[in-house]
Formats: structure tokens, C-alpha cells, sequence
């Protein structure tokens, strides 16, 4: 990853060993989405594309996660004459945009979670391809609470936990701790506390690095595929990606490397 960081209003940005680090740093406001930070997750979106890190950690600053939307931005709406629907509309589709990037990263997304990660936030954990959390994590799609709609994290939500659960969540507001959440397939481990989960950030980011960066890339994007193409147009298009693959210089390496029995040559450890 040989590309500048970009400075970023409430999100900080950190490499290490080929991993981004990206943090939601507004604590007082526990992390709370504001229009800068919706703006600034899509630059980081477009970084990572560009800079191709090997993993990415979404975390956030202080032991909360994200309480979702900035609650002052929205009263501001009510302010100062009549509101322009036209103008609300685009700002909530700036984070339906901002989470389209973030689920189709071509890189592992491992999303770490404490305190809560409410409606938005929990919008975040949906894009996760490894979503972990602390045991006293808590989790809530709280807009219909507040008279507001689900608008943008809807359809990801539904695509990580089911059409059913989505429903139950959005439509009671109901707060579930971590233990719910991982039956529900929103989170995929527990751990402890803070120390525990950033063990358990380390042990997965050595698995991923273990992986071949092109390969996982490619492996993404086929994923996404599969929910959108019939059957037999998405199995001739996994053909061709996988002799893509064979052919290039990671599968050398990968074969060469097992055959030779030692790691290849993109196996690091954090």
C-alpha cells in the first residue's frame, strides 16, 4: 500500500503492515455518522481501491462501535425554513452509496464492534466479511423508533441475516445483545472485552494473510456475482475466473509453495 492516507473529519486512518486501520473518531458523540463522515467513508472506499491494502479493520474510537446517525443534523433539518426533501433524500442515499463501496471491497472487511451499533452502525457490521464483538456489544435498528425508515441499510441487512430477522429487527426496534446477534448471523465470533478482541482482530487478519490477495479479490467479487446472475451464465463466468487465476502468478506460487511444502511468498503475520 504505497498510496497518501487521506485526512478525514471524524474517521482516522492507520497502516500497519499492509493493513488499514479505519476508526470512527467522534467518542463524545459515540461515533455518531455525521454528512462528513458519510462523505469521508466513501474516500475511504475509493482509497482502498486504489491502494489495494491486504485487509481492512473497522473499528470504532472510545468502546462504542456507532450509534448511528448524527440526531443533531437531522434536527437541523426542521431549521431555518421548509425542509427540501429533495436535499434530504441526497444525503441518505450518500450512505447507501458509502456502504455499496464498503461491501464490495476486493479486500477481507473485518468489522470489530463494542458498546453499540445501532441503526447505521449496525448498517456497518452488515458489510462485514468478519464481524466480531464483545459480549457486551448491543445491537438495534432504532429508526422506526424515532418516526424514520431503514432507508439504506435495509437491503444489507436482509442480505446478511435473512428477510425474517431484518423484518423483526426494523420493525420492533428490538435491542439485541451479542449472543442474538451471532444466532442471527450478524456477528461471527464473541469475545470478553477489548484485549480479547484485539486478539481476535490479530488471529484473523493472520488468516486472511495467509490467503492470496489477488485471488480473495476475485473471490469477492464472485461472491457478489453469484446473488446476481442465473445459474449457468454465473457458472461460465467462475470458469473463466478460475482459469484467470490458475494461470497467473499467485496460483504458481500458491501450487510451488504447497508442493515445496513451505509458506508462500504473501503469508505474514501481524
Amino acid at each position: 500500500m504505497t498510496t497518501t492516507l487521506p485526512e478525514l473529519e471524524g474517521i482516522l486512518l492507520e497502516e500497519r503492515g499492509g493493513v488499514l486501520f479505519v476508526t470512527l473518531n467522534r467518542p463524545k458523540q459515540r461515533n455518531a455518522l455525521s454528512n462528513e463522515m458519510l462523505v469521508g467513508l466513501c474516500r475511504v472506499a475509493d482509497h482502498i481501491e486504489q491502494a489495494r491494502p491486504r485487509a481492512v479493520v473497522l473499528r470504532g474510537a472510545g468502546g462504542t462501535f456507532c450509534a448511528g446517525g448524527d440526531l443533531s443534523s437531522f434536527r437541523n433539518v426542521f431549521q431555518g425554513g421548509a425542509p427540501d426533501p429533495g436535499q434530504i433524500a441526497a444525503v441518505n442515499r450518500t450512505y447507501g452509496t458509502a456502504l455499496a463501496a464498503w461491501d464490495r471491497l476486493p479486500v477481507a472487511v473485518i468489522v470489530a464492534v463494542e458498546g453499540a451499533a445501532m441503526a447505521g452502525g449496525l448498517g456497518l457490521v452488515a458489510i462485514a466479511d468478519v464481524a466480531i464483538a464483545t459480549t457486551s456489544a448491543r445491537f438495534a435498528l432504532t429508526e422506526t423508533k424515532l418516526g424514520l425508515t431503514p432507508a439504506q441499510i435495509s437491503p444489507f441487512v436482509i442480505g446478511r441475516i435473512g428477510l425474517h430477522h431484518a423484518r423483526r429487527l426494523m420493525l420492533t426496534s428490538l435491542v439485541i445483545d451479542a449472543a442474538e446477534a451471532m444466532r442471527l448471523t450478524l456477528v461471527d465470533e464473541i469475545v470478553t472485552d477489548s484485549a480479547a478482541l484485539d486478539e481476535a482482530i490479530d488471529r484473523t487478519l493472520n488468516q486472511v494473510l495467509r490467503c492470496a490477495p489477488a485471488a480473495n479479490a476475485l473471490t469477492k467479487e464472485l461472491a457478489h456475482t453469484a446473488l446476481e446472475m442465473d445459474r449457468e451464465a454465473l457458472l461460465d463466468h467462475a470458469a473463466a475466473r478460475f482459469a484467470e487465476t490458475m494461470l497467473g502468478a499467485e496460483a504458481r506460487e500458491g501450487i510451488a509453495s504447497f508442493l515445496g511444502k513451505r509458506d508462500p511468498e504473501w503469508a505474514v503475520t501481524v
